[in-house]
């Protein structure tokens, strides 16, 4: 790969909107890694508080400390198996729709404007 594709575009705050001068401090990979390690944090602090407060539980399975937590994480995981699982049903060959495609059909010949080179 080129180091083109790692570069950041030159981008002029002063063209941005308002917001997006805001928000142009995401870009930096330095902050989207804090953005995850605060969203831990935060996580694991809200898992630890589930400890030590009174619950007016509804089910008796609520009363486990950190069940909506767990409960979540598994649901997420669940959903991506059965995602996974649909995708073998409904996935369709690369060429599903090529013969009724526009792309498929030749294109005439009078109507390309080929150069040639001369070497």
């Amino acid at each position: 790969m080129s180091d083109d594709m790692n570069q950041k575009p030159d981008t002029d705050p002063a063209s941005l909107p308002w917001l997006g001068r805001k928000l142009l401090w995401l870009d930096d990979m330095k902050n989207v890694d804090r953005i995850v390690y605060a969203l831990f944090v935060v996580c694991a602090g809200l898992f630890a508080a589930d400890f030590f407060y009174h619950k007016h539980i509804t089910v008796e399975i609520e009363a486990v400390p950190g069940f909506y937590a767990l409960y979540g994480f598994f649901m997420c995981a669940a959903l991506v198996i059965c995602a996974r699982a649909l995708r073998v049903i409904l996935k369709r060959p690369e060429d599903y729709y090529a013969p009724h495609d526009i792309e498929s059909e030749a294109y005439p010949e009078d109507q390309l404007s080929r150069k040639t080179i001369n070497d």
